[in-house]
């Protein structure tokens, strides 16, 4: 399933950089694209598993910048 989902208090390039790479690397995502202008994830993830996908989203984001968050919606 491929979705934009918009992101919350965004406040650096190099954090949303990190948090792009990192949420790559999660069992289940075929792909991801993190935009720190447009505060939007562009994320491609297995259907099954969308909703467990973006709690552990949730989870890689809050330790790079505890601000940070997805709006779900």
């Amino acid at each position: 399933m491929k979705k934009t989902i918009k992101m919350a208090d965004l406040d650096c390039a190099n954090c949303a950089a990190k948090m792009e790479e990192a949420i790559k690397k999660i069992d289940g995502v075929n792909d991801a694209k993190l935009s720190f202008l447009t505060e939007k994830l562009k994320l491609d993830a297995v259907d099954e598993k969308f909703e467990d996908i973006l709690d552990e989203i949730e989870v890689v984001i809050r330790k790079i910048e505890k601000d940070a968050k997805i709006i779900r919606g």
